[in-house]
């Protein structure tokens, strides 16, 4: 009987660790899915174009909100997938935590892919967004919702991911 309750006991650990294994990393749920994107503040740049909430909601485009940082190493292993993504939809930045001679030296250097920027010195804007780390990325339908949220750098295989979703929409 002991025995028994083991076996049983490993098999039914096996497959739910086997279905964890096969779960996508960069996908994190979040509670904003279908939902408007939530109020933010950020402080302007002296550097790049500015934008704030409304400027998300202007007209009918998809857009897509990249939260990153010059100091970020991942930040910087997606940049040329963000240059790609952004010939095709209007890609907005936030940095987060962010210098501001910096990242214009950084996207002076590295091509900016970023409509406008928004600095998010405080944090408060990446609390309100629910980001835990970055970079992150949201997908921005055009009235106003959000409708994909990426986790971590932007690869190759993420990249052919996000444009399926925004050719559906």
């Amino acid at each position: 009987m002991k025995y028994l309750f083991l076996g049983v006991f490993l098999l039914i650990f096996t497959f739910f660790f086997y279905l964890g294994l096969k779960k996508d990393p960069t996908v994190i749920p979040s509670n904003l899915i279908e939902k408007e994107i939530p109020d933010f503040n950020l402080e302007k740049t002296n550097f790049f174009p500015f934008f704030e909430r409304s400027n998300l909601l202007e007209n009918k485009d998809i857009k897509i909100i990249n939260f990153f940082a010059s100091w970020c190493p991942p930040c910087k292993v997606e940049h040329p997938n963000l240059i790609k993504l952004s010939k095709k939809f209007e890609i907005y930045g936030i940095a987060k935590k962010d210098n501001d001679i910096t990242i214009h030296k950084w996207l002076k250097k590295s091509g900016n892919p970023f409509v406008a920027i928004g600095l998010d010195n405080d944090g408060s804007a990446s609390i309100n967004w629910g980001v835990y780390g970055l970079p992150e990325t949201f997908v921005v339908s055009g009235d106003g919702k959000i409708i994909y949220k990426h986790v971590g750098p932007i690869t190759i295989n993420d990249l052919n991911k996000i444009n399926e979703i925004l050719k559906i929409q």
